[in-house]
């Protein structure tokens, strides 16, 4: 079996509103993350941003539990020496309660790229209002997550009038046709030529192309030389590579 991995065309992203209204704030967040990740679809990839887009009204009614609303503390830095600054979370959440929810779920998400692209289909507002009535997003109650609804239909692909002549003949296929052209032969190519050197049952050779006959072989001796037979002289010369082997010289005693 194929592993699947979601290509750009697979993934739709659709619209959701979360109402946050006496949600606590760690869980309203958790969720968040996960409809913005895309891990309630069958083709989530940790590696590819498949989630939808979510806002969240109602962020001022958020609450926190177990007395963090006075102990916990908002930290931010401005990047200089000493730039250090908290900010009780009673206070955040009395003058920017929209904050508190976007850092609560940037929290939860990949601290990269990726995140940082998740994070831009969040939309967070503190009253119950929100300017996005054109996307149509649709009602999602905090705990249930969004039904899968399929991957989205294939583009259609533009045709001319010609492929769609083609297309609409009964009986043939765009292979069909394809196999049919490669085989058919080219125009003006025949078996034989004329008296006259123009080809059988097709256009006269253009001046200039080159001759697809074969010349016989140009002989080697001149016109008239005879040929002298070869003797055993000519056979006993050395080979080429080995040198010739001198006759030994005859010593004679001198008296």
């Amino acid at each position: 079996m194929k592993t699947f991995s979601p290509k750009p065309r697979d993934i739709e992203r659709r619209w959701y509103v979360i109402d946050a209204e006496g949600a606590v704030l760690g869980r309203l967040a958790s969720e968040v993350a996960k409809i913005l990740r895309g891990k309630h679809k069958p083709i989530y990839a940790p590696h590819m941003d498949t989630g939808d887009h979510v806002i969240v009204v109602n962020a001022k009614r958020v609450r926190l539990t177990g007395g963090k609303e006075e102990e916990k503390v908002f930290y931010r830095h401005s990047g200089y020496p000493g730039g250090l600054r908290g900010v009780g979370y009673v206070r955040l959440m009395a003058e920017r309660p929209a904050l508190a929810v976007e850092r609560a779920v940037r929290g939860m998400l990949p601290k990269n790229r990726l995140g940082r692209q998740m994070i831009g289909k969040l939309a967070v507002y503190e009253g119950p209002d929100h300017p996005h009535r054109a996307q149509q997003p649709a009602a999602l109650p905090l705990g249930e997550m969004p039904k899968w609804t399929g991957l989205p239909p294939p583009p259609a692909t533009h045709r001319g009038p010609e492929q769609e002549k083609e297309a609409a003949r009964p009986g043939r296929s765009r292979a069909g046709a394809k196999s049919t052209a490669r085989s058919r032969p080219r125009a003006g190519r025949a078996a034989g030529t004329s008296a006259t050197g123009s080809r059988a049952g097709g256009r006269a050779p253009r001046q200039g192309a080159k001759r697809t006959t074969s010349r016989p072989r140009r002989s080697t001796t001149r016109a008239g030389a005879k040929q002298e037979p070869r003797t055993a002289k000519a056979s006993a010369e050395p080979e080429p590579g080995k040198a010739a082997r001198k006759p030994r010289a005859r010593r004679t005693k001198e008296t």
